[in-house]
């Protein structure tokens, strides 16, 4: 085989056009790559014609890969792979906890977690460097496989044989009610009361969604309950009077509006909780480090969780 030159390739090229499709439109590839529309289209024109192929389908509502394009996209997916395999091989061998860290978050845990753990990551990784991402947990999954992600905060089981995961702490579920919701004033609660249509629940997606589900088994599944964007929606959605809900505990943490219309009741049941851990991929040669990080995590629990052993 006659020897073919890589100036004219590049591996950003390359994450152009797998942004495109796995977007399949140009305006949010360009968002994403942090490059303007113009110039992600010009790079992927350059691209096509380097190597002599029509990669997308274009019209001005459909963008789709061609089957020559699938082919050759998903061994661009493979080059994306290897090249971040280089970095993650080399960062284990100089310092992984130093430089940047691309740390998933979801979001019914980032924004009431984050705060106070940023200040305490600085003093402790002073050479860190996060790059902090919220998403639901099947993208971060993608992302962490795709080694888009080098770690994630989520709730464990992590869905994908292809993790490792480290719990950290196990957060409570606490059931809030509009203060004159009958089952607010119950002397005694239990999850096997909370299975009622007034069960506010997340959009799909969302695993406190599934969480919630799967301890409140009883729950009508005729697609009649009210569903909230976000814990701060369905905060709301329960000061309205339209239902109850589970919450997590760190949710909850300083939260005084709505103390007239709000009534939050714990549960005694050991299954109304959560675990949260980090997880990475399986494959990654940071993995010890990783490990070590969690432990340190494991080690500044917010208050009212419980560490993990």
């Amino acid at each position: 085989m006659s020897y073919v030159p890589l100036s004219g390739l590049s591996l950003r090229d390359i994450e152009y056009v797998v942004a495109v499709d796995d977007l399949r439109n140009f305006s949010r590839a360009a968002e994403r790559c942090g490059v303007s529309q113009a110039g992600l289209s010009e790079q992927v024109r350059k691209l096509e014609q380097l190597l002599d192929v029509t990669l997308f389908e274009r019209s001005r509502r459909h963008v789709a890969p061609t089957p020559d394009g699938e082919r050759l996209l998903a061994l661009g997916r493979d080059v994306l792979a290897a090249a971040r395999n280089l970095l993650e091989v080399a960062r284990a061998q100089t310092g992984p906890m130093e430089g940047a860290l691309r740390l998933g978050v979801i979001p019914t845990l980032g924004p009431y977690y984050i705060p106070g753990l940023l200040p305490r990551l600085r003093e402790h990784y002073p050479s860190l460097s996060l790059r902090l991402r919220e998403s639901m947990t099947n993208t971060l999954v993608h992302a962490l496989r795709n080694s888009e992600l080098d770690v994630a905060l989520m709730a464990l089981p992590a869905p994908s044989d292809a993790l490792e995961s480290a719990p950290l702490f196990e957060e409570a579920f606490l059931a809030v009610f509009p203060s004159t919701h009958e089952l607010a004033k119950k002397p005694k609660l239990s999850l096997s009361q909370l299975g009622r249509p007034d069960l506010l629940l997340l959009e799909d997606g969302h695993c406190l969604r599934d969480q919630a589900l799967s301890i409140c088994p009883t729950v009508p599944r005729d697609g009649e309950q009210r569903l909230a964007t976000s814990l701060e929606m369905l905060w709301y959605m329960i000061g309205a009077g339209e239902g109850f809900s589970l919450i997590p505990q760190l949710a909850l943490r300083n939260r005084t509006d709505f103390e007239d219309l709000i009534t939050v009741r714990s549960l005694p049941e050991p299954e109304a909780r959560r675990t949260i851990g980090l997880t990475w991929r399986a494959s990654d040669p940071r993995g010890p480090v990783f490990r070590e990080f969690a432990a340190y995590l494991r080690s500044i629990t917010p208050e009212h969780c419980h560490a993990c052993t």
